[in-house]
């Protein structure tokens, strides 16, 4: 009895997280795009502001920005997942009542939240890359030119 009723709840619970994490999941793909809005800046010109800079003050702010980029390549994938099981559930319940309508309905929030995670995801990966590619590109002149400054 006390087993049906804590699994009620959970049910309940559950299905009360698909919005927000649909919501939670297009606030990762705005964050992703306003990302690459600035990676395209520090790509255009942003950078070379950044060869005045100490190699530490380099660093912190590659930092920050890494992990912004590290943030929606991990977060966007798991949001995805669970866009992808919560509505599950309730689709395979209707499936069992002969509710095939339901199910439908599931099955594309279902792919619909997984294809979002995963597009995010990837989105993060190549600014990550890309970004880290990039400073330690700038990281390398900068650490020279200290060297010859010197010399």
């Amino acid at each position: 009895m006390l087993d049906h009723h804590l699994f009620s709840w959970l049910h309940l619970l559950v299905g009360w997280l698909l919005q927000p994490v649909t919501w939670a999941l297009f606030g990762l793909l705005a964050l992703a795009i306003c990302d690459a809005g600035v990676a395209g800046g520090e790509r255009l010109g942003g950078l070379r502001r950044w060869r005045r800079l100490a190699s530490a003050e380099i660093v912190r702010r590659a930092r920050r920005r890494l992990d912004r980029a590290d943030l929606i390549a991990r977060v966007g994938p798991m949001l995805g997942l669970m866009g992808t099981l919560i509505p599950l559930g309730p689709g395979l319940a209707a499936l069992g009542d002969g509710n095939v309508q339901i199910l439908s309905v599931a099955m594309r929030v279902a792919f619909d939240t997984t294809v979002l995670g995963l597009l995010i995801g990837m989105f993060g990966f190549a600014l990550g890359r890309l970004r880290r590619r990039w400073y330690d590109e700038l990281l390398d002149e900068v650490e020279a030119a200290e060297v010859r400054a010197d010399e």
